[in-house]
């Protein structure tokens, strides 16, 4: 009978390790945005990309998601700032493609949004997105810049207000020519609105620079956030930008880094 009650006992302490295992496993492939096999025939990236707060040129825009095998885009046009991030149930999608300059972010929406990327959701900001969210310093530390509208001091940090110069032609240089965003690309011409003046933060990686008397050395940088990963990219003001095929390859690129 001794002999009988170890066993039992031993089946007992394996089953329920077990258990724990199993209950592991299955949290982490529901929660974890990471989780999602893209290699899986026919499974696509789903991209939300997201406007508002900022005129621009639709249809050449929105054709920078397009004649992708791999990537499906839905956009969604602000129309109460940051609405999206009222009600993250249900989350479905891999990336937010940011091309909005909306302000106005509730805590709920802003605890909603750091949770997403935390947990995984990768995002691609593009361009005049660095204006968003002004009020809110988090947004800063996910994207890794920002545009400032009007000088102001942060913690003994004195900024001044950001500039920026319409129709400038200026060299895009290839920074890290080894990470899966820039790598094979060369060095290309653009005309394209500058900005200079930002600011930025100090671990950014970056991708993209420029020696443009009127725009900042910083063009382009990943970072990470949580377990998402970021993607910055501040060219892209017009149908030129959108149309130039290493442009164009950089924002597909992107797209597919951040999605993990």
């Amino acid at each position: 009978m001794k002999y009988t009650g170890k066993i039992t006992i031993h089946t007992v302490m394996l089953a329920a390790v077990l258990l724990v295992v199993a209950g592991f496993l299955c949290s982490c492939c529901e929660c974890g945005r990471s989780a999602k096999d893209l290699s899986k025939p026919g499974e696509k990236i789903k991209a939300l990309v997201v406007t508002g707060g900022h005129s621009f040129e639709h249809k050449p825009f929105i054709s920078l998601f397009e004649g992708y095998d791999d990537i499906d885009y839905v956009e969604a046009q602000l129309k109460d700032d940051s609405e999206i991030f009222e009600d993250i149930t249900g989350w479905d999608y891999d990336v937010i493609v940011f091309f909005n300059m909306t302000q106005n972010i509730s805590p709920k929406r802003q605890e909603n949004f750091t949770k997403l990327v935390k947990d995984g959701v990768g995002v691609v900001a593009l361009h005049h997105c660095m204006g968003s969210f002004q009020q809110w310093p988090e947004y800063i530390k996910i994207i890794g810049g920002r545009y400032n509208f009007k000088a102001s001091e942060e913690g003994g940090v004195k900024r001044e207000a950001s500039t920026y110069k319409h129709d400038a032609d200026y060299t895009v240089h290839i920074e890290d020519t080894q990470h899966p965003v820039t790598r094979g690309l060369s060095d290309f011409e653009i005309h394209d609105e500058t900005y200079k003046k930002c600011s930025f933060e100090k671990d950014n990686h970056l991708l993209l620079t420029t020696s443009h008397p009127d725009s900042d050395r910083e063009l382009g940088w990943v970072r990470n956030y949580g377990n998402g990963k970021v993607c910055f990219i501040m060219v892209g003001h017009g149908p030129s930008v959108y149309a130039h095929p290493t442009y164009r390859q950089l924002v597909a690129r992107s797209i597919r880094w951040s999605a993990n």
